[in-house]
């Protein structure tokens, strides 16, 4: 597997170019801005683009996919209940950022449970509702990416459009069922475990893990 991450955008999201290493295929995860230096990780590791696919729909997170999408024709992939995020730029609160207000049309909806696969790559969608209500988790392998659900030592917030009080649930119900040698990717900040998290995050160590 081909994994690079690159802080992107506004806010430093973290983008991920993620591709099968017999096919070349690759995905991009989260593309929050500067699309040109994910066509420069593209180019120079010879992948060629098969989708976008999108942890949740806010501005930081999707201010690169128009740009990516009508360069390369893919398909982008939201969770279903985060479909109205992408078409409103006050829902998505990029109009509240510095930059261009952001909207999204002609996507794919995904919902729990599929998998997409990436030459002989499968990407395992979680849904874990909480920071927004289509949040998702994207589980490759023995990688997960986690968009603004679970970071290094914290969580996601739940004070914005769309979050709620089940955000903490969502982890301990998707994230702790999982091997905790997983390599958690999230959406800012440092890579992580799931080891690690279950041990410090001050959010979940004390949650029952299964």
């Amino acid at each position: 597997m081909f994994l690079e991450r690159k802080p992107l955008g506004v806010y430093g999201a973290n983008c991920y170019i993620v591709a099968c290493e017999d096919t070349r295929e690759a995905a991009v995860v989260d593309p929050g801005g500067e699309p040109e230096e994910v066509e420069k990780i593209l180019e120079e590791h010879g992948l060629k683009l098969s989708c976008i696919l999108l942890t949740h729909g806010h501005g930081d997170h999707i201010a690169g996919v128009n740009a990516l999408k009508e360069k390369y024709g893919v398909d982008v992939y939201v969770h279903s209940a985060d479909a109205e995020l992408l078409r409103s730029s006050e829902k998505n609160l990029s109009d509240m950022m510095p930059i261009e207000p952001v909207t999204v049309e002609g996507f794919t909806e995904v919902e729990d449970g599929e998998v997409l696969e990436l030459g002989s790559l499968k990407l395992e969608v979680l849904h874990t509702p909480g920071h927004t209500r289509g949040c998702i988790c994207i589980k490759v392998s023995d990688k997960l990416f986690t968009g603004d659900t679970l970071f290094k030592g914290s969580i996601g917030r739940t004070d914005l459009y769309g979050g709620g009080d089940d955000l903490v649930e969502s982890v301990q119900r998707k994230l702790l069922t999982l091997d905790p040698e997983t390599v958690v990717l999230p959406g800012h900040g440092a890579v992580t475990t799931l080891r690690d998290e279950i041990a410090t995050n001050p959010f979940i160590r004390n949650l029952e893990t299964f």
